[in-house]
């Protein structure tokens, strides 16, 4: 079983949508943090939003910010990440991840559940 699976990535022109996909299973969902990540190539990677299922709390970048949201479907043990008005910067692979600290952790590392990630490119 692999604790998280993400999808809906694709190619999407600029000013697009997309709805990224984190599945989950075999870990404490109800009291997890979750955490989405992006790297474009040559880039470092950059945290962009993390979620708490316990309270709802929610976390933005200052890029992505009033573009993206993050939700979850707590039934479904799934989060989203609704990503609006979408710029050729925001190309790069989509990670999502989960954690059952009492905060959103600072990096991918921290996190004891990684998916393989989802390819995002939006072209102009």
């Amino acid at each position: 079983e692999v604790p998280i699976v993400e999808s809906g990535g694709g190619l999407v022109q600029a000013g697009g949508s997309l709805r990224l996909s984190c599945a989950a299973s075999g870990f404490d969902f109800d009291n997890a943090h979750i955490g989405w990540f992006r790297q474009a190539p040559g880039k470092e990677r950059e945290g962009i939003s993390c979620f708490s299922i316990n309270d709802g709390t929610t976390w933005y970048a200052d890029s992505v910010k009033g573009r993206f949201t993050i939700s979850s479907d707590n039934a479904k043990k799934t989060v989203y990440l609704q990503m609006n008005n979408l710029k050729p910067e925001d190309t790069a692979d989509y990670y999502c991840a989960a954690s059952n600290a009492y905060y959103c952790p600072d990096t991918l590392e921290e996190y004891k559940y990684r998916g393989q990630g989802t390819q995002v490119t939006v072209s102009t």
